[in-house]
């Protein structure tokens, strides 16, 4: 616990306006891109079956599409909110880590994209540390809560 609180300690003291702007980017890109797997999830389930690495069921490819398309769309809309960012950002890491070493890696058809996943994945990391800044739905609860 004692950690958790000097890393959130940490990340407050140490937060540029520029990362809000930042994480309010990637909360828009991670929204849409649950938006893009809503509407294409046979595209999204021949990509996963095309990665041979990963043999799963039918039903398991199913349960981990629609898990991916709720962990986007939910965790973009709350990091976009600036709202339990560090949680929000800590689900996702799985799904984007998943996306960078099995899915981009494996499936050469599609590694343009791969810079992009592990940049997601940096922001990631970087906001389960920091945390959602000055410019947050947190924030703006806290200062209610300390001022009351």
């Amino acid at each position: 616990m004692k950690v958790t609180r000097t890393i959130e300690t940490w990340g407050d003291a140490h937060h540029p306006k520029i990362l809000d702007i930042i994480r309010l980017l990637l909360g828009a890109f991670l929204f849409i891109k649950g938006l893009v797997f809503l509407n294409h999830f046979p595209f999204l389930r021949e990509l996963i079956i095309s990665t041979k690495a990963l043999s799963f069921s039918p039903d398991t490819i199913t349960l981990l599409i629609y898990y991916v398309t709720f962990v986007h769309m939910l965790g973009g809309f709350l990091i976009f909110l600036g709202l339990l960012t560090r949680v929000s950002a800590l689900v996702q890491l799985p799904v984007v880590f998943a996306a960078v070493f099995f899915v981009n890696i494996l499936n050469p058809y599609f590694n343009s994209e791969l810079w992009l996943s592990v940049l997601v994945l940096a922001l990631l990391v970087l906001f389960v540390v920091i945390g959602s800044g000055p410019l947050s739905v947190d924030r703006f609860l806290r200062n209610i809560r300390d001022n009351n």
